[in-house]
């Protein structure tokens, strides 16, 4: 499939043989923007309770990026703390309905992946990747910082992990230290070879007992039943912080 030119981006849901495939693209290397964010995770609310699904594949389009996390756009649109709350509460959202989701989540990961897309990756039940997939969170470039994914990434890889992601802001990490740290599971050299181990996968997990999948599901994610209220407290500290001087300037910098 051929990335798509939409300028809010699109969503394709496929089910097949208790395999349901859920494919995002955008052209600004498959970047989201709040609609996108929305229909994602309005996609995985109905998901789980589909009789017919049994394993979700998270894929985006194309052979390059996997995500450059939220639209940068709408980030710099931003006017006012309304505003700027519900657009960071969008990665909050998809995340929560990720974890409240009773199917297990396989994420397919074919290149670099930033921000918003490193907290995708981490609210996947198992990752596998290519060893084009570098992850880098760079939100403190900007002024922000990435508070809505931390509680994602830090539960996937770790604190420690999390604080070398987060400090070294503009610092690329391959998929082998991605690997290494557990946010993937398996890293191949080819995409093709990632495609066919993904559907491997989906395939035995969709044999399983599902009420087992959902059990396993419940038991991976206990301890984070707060999550509501935390990540949209942490959507509210970076909707104040995109508001601030210095992160006006910063913004305005990177535009340029």
């Amino acid at each position: 499939m051929s990335t798509t030119d939409r300028t809010n981006g699109s969503l394709y849901v496929h089910t097949e043989n208790y395999i349901t495939t859920i494919e995002f693209g955008h052209p600004a290397s498959n970047s989201f923007p709040s609609e996108l964010l929305e229909r994602l995770t309005q996609a995985f609310i109905k998901l789980s309770d589909d009789q017919n699904s049994r394993v979700i594949i998270l894929k985006s389009e194309g052979d390059r990026a996997f995500c450059a996390g939220a639209s940068f756009d709408e980030l710099v649109g931003i006017t006012n703390l309304e505003e700027g709350k519900k657009f960071f509460s969008g990665f909050a959202n998809v995340i929560n309905a990720m974890r409240k989701c009773q199917k297990p989540i396989i994420g397919r990961v074919q290149g670099k992946t930033v921000g918003g897309g490193v907290g995708l990756a981490s609210a996947c039940n198992y990752c596998l990747a290519t060893e084009a997939a570098s992850i880098k969170l760079s939100e403190l470039t900007i002024g922000i910082g990435p508070f809505v994914i931390e509680p994602s990434v830090s539960r996937k890889i770790g604190i420690a992990a999390f604080e070398t992601l987060a400090w070294d802001a503009s610092q690329w990490k391959n998929a082998y230290w991605a690997k290494e740290k557990g946010l993937y599971s398996r890293v191949f050299s080819e995409i093709n070879e990632l495609d066919k181990e993904v559907q491997l996968l989906a395939e035995k997990l969709a044999s399983y007992n599902s009420q087992a999948l959902q059990q396993m599901k419940k038991a991976v994610w206990e301890g984070t039943e707060h999550w509501d209220n935390l990540l949209a407290e942490r959507a509210a500290i970076s909707g104040e912080l995109v508001l601030s001087d210095a992160t006006r300037k910063a913004l305005e910098k990177f535009k340029k």
